[in-house]
């Protein structure tokens, strides 16, 4: 059968319209995508790139640097470099920037705060001292520049891009030669914070996957309208703040709380029980808070699934135990892994609950983010602890990724 050309004019309004259709969509989705930008994407690169960014010592002591190029990192530091010292310390302007070099070289040696900020309030020396006198006069101030290990700090830290706080996250560092190795036994405690923060989640996954599963079967057999009412208690923690809920575990459970009180007027103890300020108390206020994570999607799934299925496994001769176990169960795995992911990554950022209800073996490594940021002003190492936390969070959903996607082959 022939067919019919389209007139020129009729195809050029049809791409038209087409554009116009298109361009429309974009123009609704565009604000979406800006926001998205500007609150999610940019920050996380922001994040990356200041964990491996080191301005401090690139920035104001360039001269220093490249008089150090060629030093031996063993021996005492040439006269060229104390000269070059004092001339990049004179040239900072801003005692701020001061406090930041000071702050950075501490980090990495003990003492050096102290030292550099001396010697900036000493100087400009006098004018016309050549490179012997400029040292022995920094010595005057303090003999703790003879000791080389301040000046291979600032080696170290001469190139504006760093891997140390990466690697001090994970409890590595850069020897003297630029090797990595492990860091002293008295000083590794970022990968027993981190085994820490996966332990206490790991935990509270487990109680509410324990809690929610029956909580959520029980839901999915009600009636819509039951359903909806009792789910209303289910989401009563979304509509509460965080501090609060954490502020009434605290009231529970402290030692005169209502918990030990009743416990002691049933007669099960003879005296209170140490539920506040532990690891116990941190689990019972975090399980509480992310259990309707837990519940959503169990529940989501368990409305899809037929109660047929069910009937019809008992009615070919399985028992009503094993055909729950075996036919109702597996169907609902997906809900199991989304909930036990959502609330495992929520976990692992948990800031306020264990500072509130925990002691100093209980805190998770978002605790010492916030120490970083807030008290010690150290942005790179708190940025390279939350770029370790957002890996554990994107191999972690690979991970289910992966299995939920063979789960689903497989029937």
């Amino acid at each position: 059968m022939p067919t019919t050309a389209i007139p020129g004019n009729l195809a050029s309004q049809l791409r038209r319209s087409q554009r116009r259709k298109k361009a429309f969509a974009i123009s609704l989705t565009l604000p979406l995508l800006i926001f998205l930008l500007a609150t999610f994407i940019v920050p996380i690169g922001a994040l990356l790139v200041r964990a491996v960014e080191n301005p401090e010592v690139a920035s104001t002591l360039s001269r220093t640097v490249s008089a150090l190029d060629k030093w031996d990192q063993t021996s005492t530091p040439p006269d060229a470099a104390y000269a070059a010292f004092a001339a990049d310390l004179a040239g900072i302007t801003e005692q701020a920037d001061a406090g930041g070099l000071a702050r950075r070289l501490n980090s990495e040696i003990s003492g050096a705060r102290s030292l550099v900020m001396s010697t900036y309030r000493a100087l400009p020396f006098d004018t016309g001292l050549n490179p012997a006198q400029i040292k022995a006069r920094m010595l005057e101030i303090d003999a703790r520049w003879a000791e080389p290990g301040y000046w291979q700090a600032i080696a170290k830290n001469g190139s504006r891009w760093t891997p140390d706080y990466l690697l001090t996250s994970v409890d590595l560092k850069r020897d003297i030669k630029g090797d990595i190795v492990k860091v002293d036994a008295d000083s590794a405690a970022f990968f027993k914070i981190l085994l820490r923060t996966f332990e206490i989640s790991a935990v509270v996954t487990i109680f509410c996957l324990l809690l929610g599963y029956p909580l959520a079967y029980w839901l999915s057999t009600l009636t819509p309208r039951q359903a909806n009412i009792l789910m209303i208690l289910v989401l009563v923690p979304f509509w509460t703040s965080i501090l609060v809920r954490s502020a009434a575990w605290i009231v529970l459970l402290q030692s005169n709380g209502l918990v030990n009180r009743s416990l002691l007027e049933l007669g099960f103890i003879s005296e209170p029980l140490p539920l506040l300020f532990n690891r116990l108390g941190v689990i019972i206020a975090m399980v509480h808070i992310l259990l309707p994570f837990m519940i959503l999607p169990l529940y989501s799934v368990m409305k899809s699934v037929p109660a047929s299925y069910l009937r019809a496994a008992v009615s070919l001769g399985s028992s009503p135990l094993a055909a729950f176990f075996r036919v109702y169960v597996p169907q609902t795995f997906p809900g199991m892994g989304a909930g036990g992911l959502l609330v495992f990554i929520l976990s692992i950022g948990y800031y306020v609950t264990p500072a509130l209800l925990g002691g100093a073996d209980d805190q998770m490594l978002s605790y010492y983010i916030a120490q970083y940021t807030n008290v010690n002003v150290n942005w790179g190492m708190a940025c390279a602890l939350g770029a370790v936390l957002l890996s554990a969070t994107l191999v972690l959903y690979a991970v289910y990724r992966r299995v939920v996607k063979s789960e689903l082959s497989l029937g």
